[in-house]
C-alpha cells in the first residue's frame, strides 16, 4: 500500500469485436491509451484472432485505493477506522490516556502522521473486531452513507474514478470476469463494491483479520477477531489471486509499487509460440487531487514481451473526466482541466 511509486495497471495482452461498446469509454481522451484498451479487448474477443482468449480465461484484476477511487489524504478505511475510534471512545474511557487512541481522540495531527503499522493495527484491531461480519458490513456502510470528504464536501463512497468504473462496466460487458484485488480490507470493501463498481463480494479479494466460527445457543456466526490474517498488498496480492482466483489474470490495473508483483505475475509466463504481443501496462499516478481543477495524469504503456522486451511507453493525460458530479455511476463527470 505504499504510494510513493507510480507504478501500472497491467493488461496483459494476449488480445474482434466483444459486445461492449468503445463508446462506453466516453469520460477518456481519444488517444492511444483509450485506443490501446479497445485494441486488445477487440483481439482476445475474436474467435478469429490469434489472441483470442476463452470467457473463462479473460480475468482481469484492479486495485482499489488510487485506482478505482481517491486515496487522499489518506486512504478512506483508515478515516473510518479513526472515526470509530471517537464514537467508541464513550466505551472506552481508558482510551484517554492511551496510544494511539489518545492522539486520535484529540485530533492530534502531528502525531497520527507518524503512525507506523504497530499504531495502526491496534486501531484496526479496536475497530474491526468483536463483531460478526454482517455487522461489521453494516457499520462500515453506514459510515460509507454518510461520512463526508473534507475538501470535496462529497460522500467517499462518491470519490470513485468516472473514467475507471467506465472500464469495469466494458470489460464486463466483453465477457471479462472483474475482481478488486485491493490492500484494503476485504470486508469493508465488499460492504460497497457491488454498488460503486458491479462488482459482487465474492469477487473482492483484501487484507483479511482471523475469524472464527462461532455457535452461540444455536445461533451460528462469524467473529472477526483482532489478530491480522492476512495482507493483500505487494507479494501477497499474487499469492491472494492465485488462492482465491486460482487463475492468472490476462489483464491487471494498480497505481503504485504495492501492486507491482500482481502485474508482473500477470505479464510473465502467459505468452504462447503463436503470438507475438506482450503486456500492454497503464497507470494513473496517486498524487494530486480529483475533480474541479484537479489534474489525474494517466501513463500507459506498452512492452511486447517475443525474444526479449521492446516497444514504446508514452505518458500523457488520458482521462476527459475524473469524478461523476451526481455520484458513483453517474455519465456526467467533472473535467480534468
Amino acid at each position: 500500500m505504499n504510494r510513493k511509486f507510480l507504478v501500472v495497471p497491467v493488461m496483459a495482452i494476449l488480445a474482434c469485436s466483444g459486445t461492449g461498446s468503445a463508446d462506453q469509454l466516453s469520460s477518456w481522451t481519444d488517444g492511444a491509451a483509450k485506443s490501446a484498451i479497445i485494441d486488445f479487448v477487440d483481439r482476445v474477443t475474436d474467435p478469429a484472432h490469434t489472441d483470442y482468449r476463452p470467457v473463462d480465461e479473460r480475468v482481469a484484476v484492479f486495485d482499489n485505493d488510487g485506482t478505482l477511487w481517491a486515496e487522499q489524504p489518506m486512504y478512506f478505511q483508515l478515516v473510518y477506522a479513526l472515526d470509530r475510534v471517537r464514537a467508541l471512545a464513550p466505551e472506552y474511557p481508558e482510551w484517554a490516556d492511551t496510544d494511539p487512541f489518545r492522539a486520535v481522540i484529540a485530533d492530534d495531527r502531528e502525531a497520527i502522521a507518524t503512525f507506523g503499522m504497530p499504531e495502526l493495527m491496534a486501531i484496526i484491531g479496536a475497530t474491526h473486531s468483536g463483531m460478526t461480519i454482517p455487522d461489521f458490513r453494516a457499520t462500515s456502510r453506514a459510515w460509507l452513507d454518510s461520512a463526508r470528504h473534507p475538501r470535496f464536501d462529497r460522500l467517499y463512497r462518491e470519490l470513485t474514478y468516472q473514467p475507471m468504473v467506465e472500464l469495469l462496466h466494458y470489460l464486463r460487458d466483453n465477457d471479462f470476469q472483474v475482481w478488486i484485488v485491493s490492500g484494503g480490507g476485504i470486508e469493508f470493501l465488499r460492504a460497497i463494491a457491488e454498488e460503486a463498481y458491479g462488482v459482487p463480494p465474492e469477487q473482492v479479494i483484501g487484507s483479511s483479520a482471523q475469524a472464527e466460527y462461532r455457535d452461540d445457543d444455536g445461533r451460528p456466526r462469524i467473529m472477526k477477531l483482532p489478530q491480522l490474517g492476512s495482507i493483500n498488498d505487494k507479494e501477497g496480492k499474487p499469492v491472494n489471486i492465485n488462492l482465491h482466483i486460482g487463475r492468472k489474470p490476462i489483464l491487471a490495473f494498480g497505481n503504485s509499487d504495492g501492486d507491482f508483483a500482481m502485474l508482473e505475475y500477470t505479464t510473465t509466463g502467459i505468452m504462447t509460440t503463436s503470438s507475438a504481443s506482450g503486456p500492454m501496462t497503464a497507470t494513473h499516478t496517486s498524487a494530486g487531487w480529483i475533480g474541479g481543477s484537479a489534474r489525474r495524469r494517466f501513463v500507459a504503456g506498452w512492452w511486447c514481451r517475443w525474444r526479449g522486451i521492446l516497444g514504446w511507453f508514452f505518458r500523457d493525460s488520458e482521462w476527459g473526466s475524473v469524478v461523476s458530479d451526481s455520484g458513483v455511476g453517474a455519465t456526467h463527470a467533472s473535467p480534468l482541466r
